[in-house]
């Protein structure tokens, strides 16, 4: 499936593009924290980021320090609602704060053209393209139409509300005791042979299939009455 994602990761080849925006930066301490966030996020091209710094504790006493470090604490991403760290480095008395911060990241993804109940299988007319915050959510927004037509929701989907990933309901390629095609992919080669499913063919789930020898194999649901199995 298509989706759009701008983790530091996903996004370590594509190009820092579009503006960025940081809102609520009115001091030295936010100011540094919101500009290593915007570092961080990395976004591609076409989208934009938006960086709103919260605050900190009113009742944190600071004392004066001549250098302060931002940072990105363990285990969190310039992503959504999320944390940067600041330390003193040099001043009478060291100190480490966490401030709030949310990082907006604005792209072109599928909305629900009208409110959609649980259930509904999407049709074209059902989607349309609309500029969202693709880090309002921590699941993966969908972009491609063609992903999702024909599949079914699994919650109620607003007006005007974006479509991720794991609100679609997962195709079933096939049934426990139909006759699939086994396709084992290695280095540079493809065998292709035939066996019986023992259980049923989620879209990208494991699933067990009786070869015509009688061997059990474990292999993905990938299409049509289809298991790839890693060699």
């Amino acid at each position: 499936m298509k989706t759009l994602s701008v983790l530091p990761a996903l996004l370590a080849l594509a190009c820092v593009a579009g503006a960025a925006h940081a809102e609520g930066a009115r001091d030295p301490l936010a100011q540094d924290a919101v500009a290593l966030a915007l570092k961080s996020a990395r976004p591609a091209a076409g989208l934009r980021v938006e960086v709103e710094a919260g605050s900190l504790d009113p009742r944190l006493r600071l004392a004066p320090c001549q250098q302060v470090e931002s940072y990105l604490p363990p285990g969190f991403k310039p992503w959504g609602k999320t944390r940067v760290g600041l330390r003193c480095l040099q001043g009478t008395t060291r100190w480490n704060v966490y401030l709030p911060i949310t990082v907006k990241v604005y792209g072109r993804a599928l909305v629900a053209a009208m409110a959609l109940p649980a259930g509904s299988v999407i049709a074209a007319a059902d989607l349309k393209l609309a500029e969202i915050d693709l880090a309002a959510d921590s699941a993966p927004a969908v972009v491609d139409a063609d992903e999702a037509i024909g599949r079914t929701l699994t919650r109620t989907l607003g007006a005007g509300e974006s479509l991720r990933q794991g609100q679609l309901r997962a195709r079933q390629w096939f049934a426990a005791g139909e006759t699939v095609k086994l396709v084992a992919v290695g280095p540079g080669f493809a065998v292709h042979g035939e066996g019986q499913a023992l259980t049923a063919g989620l879209e990208g789930s494991a699933v067990r299939v009786r070869t015509d020898s009688g061997r059990i194999v474990t292999g993905t649901a990938v299409a049509e009455r289809r298991v790839e199995l890693k060699l």
